[in-house]
């Protein structure tokens, strides 16, 4: 049967017809829908974890039970994930493990565009690369059976154009392979030094053995076109390349960039006048092709940072097919911006209003940062806001004490923030942490976390009491404040800024977004009062603007939260009574 599918979604049916029965992932832009789409099959137990590294332990944990297991994150999820990753390259597997990882060139969601390729090398694992999303689902097959031949976890790595965009695949009946017995195997699955030792000789000759087999498979693939240029690509690229070329160049298609084959890509640049790499990031197989002593051609020509598409490709190597294919440059840009009603623009306008320094963390609310806000001075990466506030007022000798805040949300404070927050009790900085607890993991589109009461099938579940959990990693001061309420966040801000210990404050209210959220009637400018005055474009809420020098409100986009009123002097909002509004 024949299906359009997304590439994640093809992902997730590769899982369900390979055999899967245990996945547990973190979410994260490119790579959720993979796990939601997997969720959708009754026959496979899925799970939000609290972070990318318990999501690969438990992963792991049902290898070693017998079962075809699948973990996914994004690629900074990977570096999340690389303690046990590395590991399990020494100790191979029982039931087959992929680990689905998803690169972000062009970081349209993501703080850096790393190349997930170098995992693959690093931990000596090997990795397959879809170019589009029949080619995902049948990856997924392939990596599961490899797996358990080999001994090893197996890396699929996406793209965001190959995660999100559509093509027909051919849809299979669901098969389970027999539940591997699980034996007792000290030598190869208890990592200490003597048993290391003697695994890594077992890792190095799996890679020998699975370059041998990439030579030959079909995976990697010669299209034989014009000879006067010769194209090694993978992934999306591939797709560019075949767009603007068609067959009048020569293709060699990878489908497994870890380990890279040798007599192929030997073979291929013999036939060709001129060999080029077409690939986005890191010139990893430009310098395969260099170590092997090919003249070759790559980043020279294409840029080593930002997404490809069409267009660059046909300027930087020319083309003679493919003229109308090419996506246009001129779609204009769409700014982000916390959506009307968020409930953190409150708590950072606080924030602004008295001038703090802001250590902010990974979420939606890093835009927190954009202005007129401006309330953000820093973002590293999950968790790092915690962790990163207190060396920064134990530097300081103190005199940043009583004006720098952390914030984190609560699904990231679940992710990496906990241990951040026990350093701060345990080594006693005067820091103040700020948890922007909106009941949902929104950047990624609400997916559920330990905080929320609910798991990935929306079925109640475990919930974290945070105030509780706070309180008993040593914090007496446990403040709960509702970010629309801007008296009150400006009441305790100060307090817990003042005192002479660690302190936690609570953001509480749920995304404007979630569906069981029942906003107030949509907010009115009474004209004749409002003096132009702009307080109320402080806030940056898209549902406001300037119109004729008045406020305006869109009443497609207000949910009545009520801050706006609050910074008007005039008392020009009003409830929604007039015909006019």
């Amino acid at each position: 049967m024949k299906e359009l599918m997304l590439g994640n979604k093809a992902f997730a049916r590769g899982l369900y017809e390979a055999g899967c029965c245990f996945v547990s992932s973190y979410p994260g832009t490119p790579s959720t829908e993979i796990t939601e789409e997997a969720a959708k099959y009754d026959e496979i137990y899925c799970e939000w974890a609290p972070n990318e590294k318990v999501a690969m332990e438990a992963a792991f944990g049902a290898s070693l039970a017998g079962r075809r297991v699948f973990c996914g994150m994004k690629h900074v999820g990977l570096n999340v994930a690389a303690d046990p990753l590395y590991t399990m390259s020494y100790t191979g597997v029982n039931g087959g493990v992929i680990i689905g990882v998803a690169d972000d060139a062009g970081m349209h969601s993501s703080q850096n565009e790393q190349d997930s390729r170098h995992h693959a090398i690093a931990s000596k694992v090997p990795m397959l690369e879809p170019s589009d999303s029949e080619e995902a689902l049948r990856f997924v097959k392939l990596a599961y059976e490899l797996s358990e031949e080999y001994d090893t976890p197996f890396l699929i790595k996406m793209c965001t154009r190959v995660a999100h965009s559509q093509s027909v695949v051919e849809t299979s009946e669901r098969v389970v392979p027999e539940r591997r017995n699980y034996e007792k195997n000290i030598p190869k699955y208890v990592m200490m030094p003597g048993n290391a030792i003697k695994r890594h000789p077992f890792v190095e000759d799996r890679m020998r053995r699975l370059r041998e087999w990439a030579e030959t498979s079909e995976i990697n693939r010669v299209e034989m076109g014009g000879t006067q240029m010769g194209i090694i690509t993978s992934s999306t690229s591939y797709q560019y390349v075949k767009e603007v070329f068609g067959d009048s160049v020569s293709v060699l298609k990878l489908g497994m960039v870890n380990p890279l084959p040798e007599k192929l890509i030997r073979d291929f640049a013999a036939k060709v006048d001129k060999l080029v790499v077409v690939e986005e990031l890191d010139p990893i197989i430009e310098n395969h092709c260099k170590a092997l002593g090919l003249t070759v051609s790559g980043k020279e020509l294409l840029p080593i940072e930002g997404e490809f598409s069409q267009n660059l490709i046909k300027q930087a190597l020319g083309g003679q097919a493919g003229e109308g294919v090419a996506l246009a440059d001129t779609i204009p840009m769409r700014p982000p911006v916390m959506c009307a009603g968020c409930p953190h623009r409150g708590l950072f306008f606080t924030l602004n209003k008295n001038k703090c320094t802001v250590l902010g963390d990974i979420g939606c609310y890093t835009l927190g940062a954009v202005a007129p806000l401006s309330a953000i001075d820093m973002t590293l990466c999950m968790g790092a806001s915690v962790s990163a506030i207190h060396g920064f007022n134990i530097a300081s000798d103190g005199w940043t004490e009583k004006k720098t805040v952390a914030v984190i949300g609560d699904s990231t404070f679940m992710h990496s923030g906990m241990t951040g927050l026990a350093n701060i009790a345990y080594n006693q900085s005067n820091s103040t942490v700020i948890i922007l607890d909106n009941s949902i993991t929104g950047m990624t589109g609400h997916q559920q976390n330990p905080t929320t009461g609910y798991n990935i099938k929306g079925d109640p579940a475990g919930k974290i009491d945070l105030e509780a959990l706070c309180r008993a990693m040593g914090y007496e001061r446990v403040r709960v404040v509702d970010p629309y309420d801007l008296a009150e966040c400006d009441k305790v801000l100060k307090e817990e800024l003042a005192a002479e210990a660690p302190s936690v404050i609570i953001s509480r209210r749920p995304c404007a977004l979630l569906k069981y959220v029942k906003h107030n009637p949509p907010l009115c400018v009474n004209t004749d009062k409002c003096v132009g005055c702009k307080s109320c474009m402080k806030i940056g809420c898209p549902a406001i603007s300037m119109k004729d020098g008045k406020a305006h409100i869109d009443q497609t986009l207000c949910v009545g939260c009520g801050v706006c009123e609050q910074l008007c002097p005039v008392g020009a909002f009003e409830g929604n009574t007039k015909e006019e509004c």
